[in-house]
């Protein structure tokens, strides 16, 4: 086991390897994000340049006596509608698999969709939420009102603050799903319909 700190020096070189294919990246601890930005017409070439880097990735990993996870290996292509009806490829080849693209793909706890509307994200949210909630219900009146409000906090607060920024401008109708789960809390903290 490596601390984060001798992870990181230990990692270092894939963002060289990455950037030497033209290619840029967020790294998140043990997670790595490579993208780029192309126009529809040159999706050949990016998938020739992005296979060529995932490439070099795992001969640099297998040097560092480490492992690419084809199975944690996701594509997208991310873009408007009119743009994504355009694209052709929806395989890529690497070694001996076809790695399939994927409609949406789980970032850091956001769901991130091809046309980048978040409404996966938010019907996870939702999800999340009202399981959270139905799961406190049985044990709201056994705590203090204060104890119930940190237990709701902790849980509908925490969860719906996460990330929230993302979805500053999506459509009204997504908003009004997240406000719903945080009415739903105030209706289970204050024991009104």
């Amino acid at each position: 086991m490596l601390g984060p700190l001798l992870y990181v020096l230990y990692t270092a070189e894939v963002s060289h390897v990455i950037t030497q294919h033209g290619m840029r990246f967020h790294q998140y601890a043990d997670d790595c994000q490579t993208y780029i930005s192309t126009q529809v017409s040159d999706e050949a070439l990016v998938v020739h340049r992005l296979t060529a880097c995932v490439r070099t990735i795992n001969d640099w990993m297998s040097a560092s006596r480490l492992k690419l996870n084809l199975s944690k290996t996701e594509f997208l292509w991310l873009g408007s509608s009119q743009q994504l009806s355009q694209i052709t490829i929806t395989d890529i080849p690497f070694q001996s698999t076809m790695i399939r693209l994927r409609e949406s793909a789980r970032d850091n706890g956001v769901i991130i969709e091809t046309k980048l509307l978040l409404s996966a994200h938010v019907e996870a949210l939702c999800r999340a939420g009202f399981y959270h909630l139905c799961q406190l219900r049985p044990v709201m009146r056994s705590l203090t009102h204060e104890a119930a409000k940190i237990l709701v906090h902790t849980f509908i607060s925490s969860l719906l603050d996460y990330c929230n920024s993302l979805l500053y401008g999506v459509s009204n109708s997504l908003i009004r799903k997240v406000q719903s789960v945080q009415n739903a809390a105030a209706r289970l903290l204050t024991g009104t319909r």
